[in-house]
């Protein structure tokens, strides 16, 4: 596990250095980790932002085919029959613009910036021992910036109201009191991305659209397995979490009120007919023209 996560740190280094500069610039102007982490993850959710309407358009989508995609699964029941299933509702998706994994895509697309921020948090707060004294060392930020500066003076405390947002919700804190704000900026991260959720349900609700099965379990655990996560990484990887599932809020709410996503009614269209040469299993009735050779012959 180490020599991977070692691999990907060498692959990532110039990211790492891209992220670690473009932090430092903000704080540059404004002194303060909690507005240079904002900054910066605005900057990242610009960047998403296409892949954002796109997912929450296939959402949509989805939600507006469930009635057909029952019709399809009890017209085609069984094993024998899960080939046809697959073939007609690969058939729905494309004709209406549905992508049954298209509501996963932002989860995904924060895999690697998690790990991209933790690095860089991670290494603004390093350490190096001289002259048998531990003094602070960031790395990937320009070591003539204000930030280095700062933290060199701090010991790589990334104070932001007195939160050190390099340490996570179960480090080592001065005081049970000190552990509050680690609770509080977890509760709040994980309740934003319910909200988020309850934001598309409500207006799908109002359409009369039907979420599926595997979005409901998606909005489901998923905010669970990110608390876990949450836990275990920097504050200040938390506070980027919580600034950009403010920023998907409110761009979907702007997409739904500009008309650039819509909820629309489910979709309805009338049944692919029934192949008879693989579903029927009754004989082939009489041929006529053989009954006609009989009554010859009696003649």
């Amino acid at each position: 596990m180490h020599t991977i996560t070692h691999a990907l740190g060498t692959v990532f280094q110039p990211i790492f250095h891209l992220f670690g500069w473009i932090m430092a610039f903000f704080y540059g102007i404004v002194p303060n980790y909690g507005l240079a982490i904002t900054l910066l993850t605005i900057v990242i959710m610009g960047a998403l932002t296409p892949f954002t309407v796109k997912s929450t358009k296939s959402m949509q989508a989805m939600a507006r085919l469930q009635p057909e995609i029952k019709k399809l699964q009890a017209k085609y029941k069984g094993p024998e029959n899960r080939a046809l299933l697959n073939e007609e509702m690969m058939k729905l998706y494309r004709e209406e613009g549905a992508n049954p994994i298209g509501g996963c895509l932002p989860l995904l697309l924060q895999a690697p910036f998690l790990f991209i921020l933790y690095s860089v948090i991670k290494g603004l707060s390093n350490q190096v021992l001289q002259n048998g004294v531990l003094i602070a060392h960031p790395n990937y930020i320009p070591t003539n910036s204000k930030m280095f500066h700062n933290l060199v003076l701090s010991h790589g405390k990334i104070d932001v109201f007195g939160m050190d947002m390099s340490l996570k919700l179960f480090s080592h804190h001065a005081s049970t009191a000190a552990a509050i704000p680690f609770y509080g900026i977890v509760l709040f991260a994980v309740g934003l991305q319910y909200f988020q959720m309850a934001q598309l349900n409500r207006r799908s609700m109002k359409a009369g659209q039907e979420m599926s099965g595997q979005q409901k379990m998606t909005q489901r655990f998923m905010p669970i397995l990110f608390a876990y996560f949450y836990m275990v990484i920097p504050a200040a990887v938390v506070l980027y979490m919580v600034v950009s599932s403010v920023i998907r809020i409110i761009t979907q709410d702007v997409m739904f009120r500009t008309g650039v996503v819509t909820t629309g009614k489910p979709v309805e269209r009338e049944l692919p007919a029934a192949n008879d040469s693989k579903t029927s299993t009754s004989k082939p009735a009489a041929q006529p023209r053989a009954k006609n050779k009989r009554k010859r012959k009696d003649r």
